[in-house]
């Protein structure tokens, strides 16, 4: 049975949670592989809205497995609050629907302030990070100083876990001209803490490979985009972990002979939240309109997004670097109603005309881009779930970019609601 990886092909907020949840429905288990709870994911179900940040989000569906992988940074007394939220809304979660990683690192208290000092000193550039520890966990579990899920099974470990750590921690915190961590406040909050977490933790490496053995589609899922990636996306205003598909073995504890299908999400315009490069960056009417019709306010923080015109250069090194066998392409709607619209095909850097973002920071920054221009649409797409459905320009749109990107379009997203989508290829077909 194939087992399909979703990753983000831009810089976040392309929808993946509308997509994964629409696919949901032909996975058996549905498996988180990195990132944190700094990236949101809002769902609209028969009018219901749900928002997750750290949950899988097939949890939502029943009778399926949920899993967070030991890729993604935890932290756990906002899993215990988001549980908490959506069984409110009347989801049920159980140790048998939703399953944790043993070897999954946690974010505790120091390590979100320590992330919103950093942003917040003077002296340093501002990456544009969510403050809320993901960055300074991953690099606590590089250095060998961070405390897993398992750890707090054993309180003589947890106490050597945590002194390791505030070594480290409380050198940094001077430097900054913060207190000490509380250590006694800490361990009396994670023991607190660790009989709700450790009810969800399992051998995930084994239970999936056990679940793939049997014959069960698995779904891997992302959180931001390809572009936010440590090493392919635009350093140093990215997040701390790897985004692309390869990381959805890894993230998990499978072999990449695991994955069969991977799945880009795509806008059909481009946008991003925070600092950084962005080529096709709009600032006047075009982007305000994007922006409004497009809801352009991140679910998690609620900032504004910067909004442009699609990147097909971009898009074609995700394409490439992720190893993208189809495109979910999302928000086709919000382009309604411009009489023309803009594609970058490529970008000029002093006179020179590039077919991809160089690498160098100081090269990005000049690199301006090279528009194709199309006809837009006056009809409305909304609601479209056929392409019989699409105005023929907007179909016009739609194939240029796969023969920019040199990749085929899988699924058409033509509003929030999941039915709302016109399947061109199936990711889950043997």
């Amino acid at each position: 049975m194939a087992n399909v990886v979703v990753v983000g092909a831009q810089w976040g907020d392309e929808g993946k949670g509308k997509i994964v949840d629409w696919l949901s429905e032909r996975a058996d288990v549905i498996a988180r592989f990195q990132g944190g709870h700094n990236a949101g994911h809002t769902l609209v179900i028969d009018g219901k809205v749900y928002k997750l940040s750290l949950l899988p989000s097939g949890i939502v569906r029943g009778g399926k497995l949920s899993v967070i992988g030991n890729g993604v940074v935890l932290d756990p007394w906002h899993l215990i609050k988001e549980i908490g939220i959506l069984r409110d809304q009347g989801v049920t979660i159980t140790p048998d629907t939703l399953m944790v990683a043993e070897n999954t690192p946690l974010i505790l208290p120091f390590h979100g302030e320590l992330d919103r000092a950093r942003e917040a000193n003077v002296g340093m550039a501002k990456i544009g990070t969510t403050g809320r520890g993901i960055g300074p966990c991953y690099e606590d579990k590089v250095g060998r100083r961070v405390i897993r899920v398992a750890d707090l099974a054993d309180d003589a470990t947890l106490e050597l876990r945590l002194d390791r750590a505030l070594a480290h921690h409380d050198a940094l915190r001077r430097g900054l001209g913060l207190d000490p961590i509380d250590r006694a406040a800490i361990l009396a909050d994670l023991r607190a803490i660790a009989p709700q977490v450790l009810a969800y933790a399992a051998p995930v490496w084994k239970v999936l490979n056990e679940q793939r053995k049997a014959g069960k589609r698995i779904l891997f899922e992302g959180a931001q985009g390809a572009l936010l990636d440590i090493d392919f996306g635009t350093y140093p205003y990215v997040t701390s972990s790897n985004v692309i598909a390869g990381q959805a073995a890894t993230g998990v504890g499978m072999g990449p002979g695991a994955i069969d299908f991977v799945l880009g999400i795509v806008k059909a315009y481009t946008t991003r939240v925070g600092e950084g490069p962005f080529p096709t960056e709009l600032h006047d009417a075009d982007g305000e309109r994007l922006g409004q019709r497009g809801h352009e306010f991140g679910t998690v923080t609620g900032r504004k997004r910067r909004c442009g015109w699609f990147d097909a250069c971009l898009l074609r090194q995700t394409c490439a670097t992720s190893g993208i066998n189809g495109i979910a392409l999302t928000k086709l709607d919000v382009l309604d109603g411009f009489e023309v619209l803009k594609i970058c095909v490529g970008y000029d850097l002093d006179g020179v005309r590039l077919d991809y973002l160089p690498t160098a920071a100081d090269q990005q920054a000049r690199c301006t881009p090279i528009y194709e221009e199309i006809e837009g649409w006056s009809q409305s797409t909304m609601g479209a779930r056929s392409w019989a459905d699409l105005p023929a320009q907007a179909i016009k749109y739609v194939r240029r970019i796969e023969e920019l990107i040199d990749c085929p379009v899988a699924l058409v997203s033509t509003s929030p609601e999941r039915e709302d989508t016109i399947l061109v290829t199936d990711p889950f077909a043997d």
